[in-house]
């Protein structure tokens, strides 16, 4: 439904989008904030958050994509105990040890497949990072009914200094063009700005791993870049009903 199951037509798209963004060096980059929709309406903003993450400084350990449930509720933090995501490019490896001690050390976090298995917000970013970092074991986090900021807060008790993240998010659903234009540009300037209170008043759909990451980043220090902005209606020319994407990069930065 979101890019095509031909191998080498997707390998194609996706290098396209590669080839076309043009983010800034951001050698240290530690995560990013990334859309999921259909490729050809979110593939090349996507392409901006892969391409600074695959100009890294080095590659990273393990890759946390979290996202929203748009399917299945739940209260917490969804893992996938699975050994793999099974992508047109083959299957892409998860950290399945770093998933168990996760699961083991209680709430928020919990594996339930059910919620993983028709959810699109977390697939919809594994054929990028199987172009990308295809040898790079991924922890797969579903955000059910869950306090963002207690995630953030036991996420930093296990993430390593090599580890990265992707948060999956759209912005604006269903308004027209200009609307649109100005509710995500409120959403990104809370979010390049830290501003934690007027983020969780945007209308991201990832709104919640979007809140888990910026708490680490306040700790960390790292700081957010707007890498691409662009909607729907931007892309297609239909400006009636349209969602909003953005790429977004943190770098780490010496303090």
């Amino acid at each position: 439904m979101f890019y095509p199951d031909a191998p080498n037509a997707l390998r194609k798209a996706i290098t396209n989008y590669l080839d076309q963004a043009n983010p800034p060096a951001l050698p240290h980059i530690r995560a990013v904030i990334a859309p999921h929709a259909g490729y050809v309406y979110s593939g090349g903003v996507a392409a901006f958050a892969y391409k600074a993450l695959r100009n890294r400084a080095t590659p990273p350990r393990r890759i946390y994509v979290m996202g929203p449930s748009h399917r299945v509720w739940f209260a917490g933090v969804a893992l996938a105990d699975y050994a793999a995501f099974d992508t047109p490019l083959g299957a892409h490896p998860l950290d399945v040890e770093k998933i168990h001690a996760l699961v083991d050390s209680g709430a928020p976090f919990a594996a339930f497949n059910v919620a993983h298995a028709q959810e699109h917000s977390l697939e919809v970013q594994f054929p990028f990072l199987r172009v990308i970092f295809p040898d790079v074991p991924v922890v797969p986090l579903l955000f059910g009914d869950v306090d963002p900021l207690a995630v953030g807060r036991k996420l930093d008790q296990c993430l390593e200094p090599d580890d990265v993240i992707v948060v999956s998010s759209d912005l604006s659903h269903f308004h027209d063009n200009r609307t649109a234009h100005t509710l995500d540009r409120q959403f990104l300037d809370a979010v390049l700005s830290g501003d934690q209170r007027g983020a969780a008043h945007g209308e991201a759909c990832g709104q919640a791993p979007a809140l888990a990451l910026m708490l680490l980043a306040e700790k960390h220090g790292w700081q957010p870049h707007l890498l691409d902005y662009r909607t729907s209606g931007d892309v297609t020319g239909d400006t009636r009903r349209v969602v909003g994407y953005a790429s977004v990069g943190y770098e780490e930065v010496a303090r």
